[in-house]
């Protein structure tokens, strides 16, 4: 009995093409079609889909696994955009905390504005 050959999975541009040239076939189709499955020792074919998404992340060049200064994501990203709860607080994050520099147990004085908020660090040795 002869063994399935299985194409090499496409990449880069040449992988870019086809899934252009497939039109409007499943996202399965497209993976299958592109090289992206393997066969069972049963002939049942199975799609892989992630090494397929991750070869077309790849091919376009979009850079998921960003870091900074090479120590990771750095985690989530100060948006500069709080929302009131629904107690009616407002939540200040770690992320503006740690970017301030603050330690726990800091105090700040809250000066109201027309259309601000400005919150004032009180010196622990006033």
């Amino acid at each position: 009995m002869a063994k399935n050959t299985q194409p090499q999975p496409l990449t880069g541009e040449a992988l870019l093409e086809k899934v252009k040239s497939l039109g409007n076939l499943s996202k399965e189709q497209k993976a299958k079609e592109c090289g992206y499955y393997t066969v069972t020792k049963n002939n049942i074919e199975r799609v892989n889909m992630m090494k397929f998404l991750n070869a077309l992340i790849d091919a376009e060049g979009i850079e998921l696994d960003s870091t900074i200064n090479g120590q990771g994501s750095g985690g989530r990203k100060a948006s500069h955009k709080i929302s009131v709860q629904s107690n009616g607080n407002l939540l200040i994050g770690s992320a503006y905390t740690k970017k301030m520099g603050l330690n726990q147990g800091d105090e700040f004085e809250v000066i109201l504005g027309r259309k601000h908020i400005h919150l004032k660090l009180i010196d622990a040795g006033e």
